[in-house]
């Protein structure tokens, strides 16, 4: 449901997608997904990776991810947005900058981290992974073993870099997703390990956000 709604908004006209309704349905779809299948099912930690022997390695992995990734994307969005005369003076008026710093760093980082990452990364991703991994979908051809973690991991990243809220918030800059969301989506992958995709998760936009929010 939320990668069918994800992609039928684009269909929409205009002033249907600037609905808050609709801007929110993909995600409102998503955790409404996710608690069905939780009520379906047991092992609910272990299926989306939050063990808490897994909290070592996930702090540990995600902490490096994040420190990467945060200096990455701000580097892009400081120095190589500008160079080909793309807008970044925007991100000032997003609702995040509009929010006080105190609320955001630390604590609403982290809530969005954890709620972002438990839908697109332990949910879409876990359920795709499982789609594509299914045997009738291996038996094709063109989908081998090795193809299907590369299929729900590019699925997976695609919707969340395009989430309605994502592109109407971040505009041109919502394609920084599409590499985040391939890096999370392999170590979730790799590590079946949601405590590192969270950290970070975390630790790149609070690195994103404090520098940003200084340079700006």
């Amino acid at each position: 449901m939320p990668a069918f709604t994800t992609g039928l908004y684009y269909a929409l006209p205009p002033r249907l997608q600037n609905l808050p309704a609709i801007l929110f349905l993909p995600q409102v779809l998503a955790y409404l997904g996710l608690a069905i299948w939780a009520s379906q099912n047991t092992a609910i930690p272990r299926r989306l990776g939050l063990g808490l022997h897994q909290l070592g390695q996930g702090l540990r992995w995600g902490l490096g991810i994040g420190l990467i990734l945060g200096l990455l994307n701000v580097s892009v969005i400081l120095w190589l947005v500008p160079l080909v005369d793309g807008d970044i003076y925007f991100l000032r008026d997003t609702p995040h900058a509009r929010l006080p710093v105190v609320l955001m760093l630390p604590w609403g980082i982290l809530l969005i981290a954890i709620l972002v990452e438990l839908n697109f990364r332990g949910f879409l991703l876990g359920r795709l992974l499982a789609l594509c991994q299914s045997p009738w979908l291996r038996k094709h051809p063109a989908v081998g073993p090795a193809l299907a973690p590369l299929l729900a991991i590019t699925g997976a990243s695609t919707v969340f870099a395009f989430d309605p809220f994502m592109v109407a918030t971040f505009k041109h800059l919502h394609w920084i997703a599409i590499w985040d969301g391939i890096i999370w989506g392999a170590v979730w992958v790799r590590f079946r390990n949601l405590y590192a995709t969270i950290v970070a998760h975390a630790v790149e936009v609070t690195i994103m956000y404090s520098i940003l929010k200084f340079a700006l």
